[in-house]
């Protein structure tokens, strides 16, 4: 058979099937690659050139100054480092510098620089593949960054941050009309952030005509910039088709203390929660001062009004129908009316009182849930209450109550806790702390983790505190820790190798933080830099 006309799908379907399944044209397999190869080179000589495209643009300037040449070289390094991967099983002492990459960016930022051209392309493979990349990269990569992203539908997401609104903060009318869904939520998020009454227009052109998901995904984008002015179309958004859209805006217009929906929830609250002077003690047995307590009757119905505002009326699978109606008025409520119904009491002398009948859990719950949601500091601080106390008398979720503290606060209250209870229940605490670390919390987790060694548990329990010290000590710290990445005497009740365990966590420690002065030292500015 003459090779260079045999059909090339012939060829190919021939390939696939195999000589077992298939006589192969030339009856054998050297004869088909033959085959094959003469028809390739056919088909590429034959081929048409395509006609050339228009020249494109020149990328924009970027007159940032340009990196140091070791920082340069560190981030080349990172970048190989996440490509290769750390690999599997035990990490060893080496530092993880996958997880180096968001502080470096970080500080090349605080710092100016821009990224050095030839490492775009991999700085925007990192940050497609790592969305907690992607604002950091967008930033260090600048109008170069978005100028490469054009050429590859890879990086489309770097033109999706870009929110499509021009520096005179007008909406391109086309991208929201004709756009992907992705591409209109980062314009509206854009939009919102610097034009919170243009947003909101451009929402509400086209709002009957989408979809509920979609709805739901532009509703939740008024949170930038959210304001009294948007309490109409959030009203007429209660009435939606779509329950979720509902409970969407009714949690909105909560956020709002002056809105008509806050003035309605504040109603039905009062109506459930009173205080109550009649009882001396709460059903745990603490006395309330002055007599004083607080006395709870729950909704027996959640009417249509209550749903229309956001009430749902089916509980969760275990879960009471009262106890779920009343949290959700509760979380709903301006935490100013609590003032006025006891009497001009504050926050903490409010949740210091008794509450009767075995309510206190709910209501406390939904006050946690309201200081959050109104980012209401002076409840935040009541109801986190003292770090000592026992976890199980607090709220269930103390990072939520800390995110709403001040930063040094924060730290402090964390501190405490970990002072007073360990690391066993400090990971998510730690996570809502600002980095690097204050000079308190890091001897008060150095401490612990000392303790933890001594104690003779292995270090795995701790793998997550461990991780977060590595990103979040004061670099300095290294010093302090570098005798306890010797490995000690095996105590008499500890478990079997766990020292060597522990040393090797230690040197790896101590291995990350002095990794990441360097890395500081680097990114400084030669000016800033101490003389040698």
């Amino acid at each position: 058979m003459d090779a260079p006309t045999t059909p090339w799908s012939e060829l190919l379907g021939a390939a696939l099937l195999g000589a077992e399944r298939r006589p192969p044209p030339g009856g054998s397999t050297v004869a088909l690659l033959d085959a094959a190869a003469v028809a390739t080179v056919r088909r590429r000589a034959g081929a048409r050139p395509a006609q050339a495209g228009p020249r494109l643009d020149p990328a924009p300037p970027d007159a940032r100054p340009p990196l140091p040449a070791a920082a340069a070289d560190r981030l080349t390094l990172l970048l190989a480092h996440r490509v290769a991967g750390p690999g599997g099983g035990r990490r060893g002492t080496a530092p993880d510098l996958a997880e180096l990459l968001p502080q470096w960016l970080a500080v090349a930022n605080r710092h100016g620089y821009r990224a050095p051209y030839a490492l775009l392309p991999a700085l925007l493979d990192a940050a497609r593949a790592r969305t907690d990349l992607r604002a950091q990269t967008l930033a260090f990569g600048g109008p170069r960054a978005r100028w490469l992203a054009r050429l590859n539908q890879d990086w489309k997401f770097a033109l999706r941050n870009a929110g499509g609104v021009a520096e005179d903060a007008q909406p391109d009318r086309r991208l929201w009309e004709e756009g992907l869904f992705a591409e209109r939520v980062a314009l509206l998020g854009s939009l919102r952030r610097c034009d919170a009454a243009a947003g909101l227009a451009l929402l509400e052109s086209t709002w009957t005509t989408e979809r509920a998901e979609d709805r739901l995904m532009f509703l939740d984008t008024l949170r930038d910039g959210l304001s009294p002015e948007d309490e109409p179309f959030l009203e007429r958004a209660l009435t939606d088709r779509s329950r979720t859209v509902r409970a969407t805006a009714a949690e909105l217009l909560s956020g709002l203390p002056g809105s008509a929906l806050a003035t309605r929830m504040a109603e039905r609250a009062r109506s459930c929660v009173a205080p109550d002077g009649t009882r001396a003690r709460d059903a745990d047995g603490r006395s309330a001062p002055d007599g004083a307590g607080i006395a709870v009757e729950a909704p027996h119905e959640c009417d249509t009004a209550m749903q229309r505002d956001g009430v749902v009326p089916r509980p969760p699978s275990g879960r009471g129908e009262r106890s779920w109606w009343l949290g959700q008025v509760v979380e709903a409520t301006p935490l100013g009316t609590w003032t006025d119904r006891f009497g001009g009491r504050s926050a903490t002398e409010i949740v210091a009182l008794p509450v009767a009948d075995g309510w206190r859990e709910d209501l406390h719950a939904a006050w946690c849930r309201a200081a959050v949601r109104q980012r209401d500091v002076a409840w935040a601080r009541a109801l986190v209450g003292a770090p000592a106390a026992p976890p199980a008398q607090g709220p269930g979720d103390p990072a939520k109550l800390l995110t709403v503290l001040p930063a040094d606060e924060r730290a402090a209250w964390a501190a405490g806790f970990i002072a007073a209870h360990g690391l066993s229940d400090a990971f998510r605490i730690l996570g809502v702390c600002a980095v690097p670390w204050s000079g308190g919390l890091g001897r008060a987790v150095m401490d612990a983790l000392e303790i933890a060694r001594d104690a003779g548990s292995y270090p795995w329990s701790f793998s997550g505190v461990l991780g977060l010290a590595e990103r979040c000590l004061d670099p300095a710290d290294a010093e302090r820790l570098a005798p306890l990445a010797a490995i000690p005497d095996e105590p008499r009740d500890g478990s079997p190798g766990a020292c060597g365990y522990w040393a090797e966590a230690f040197q790896r420690l101590v291995a990350t933080l002095r990794m990441r002065a360097t890395m500081l030292a680097e990114l400084s500015p030669v000016e800033s830099r101490p003389a040698p």
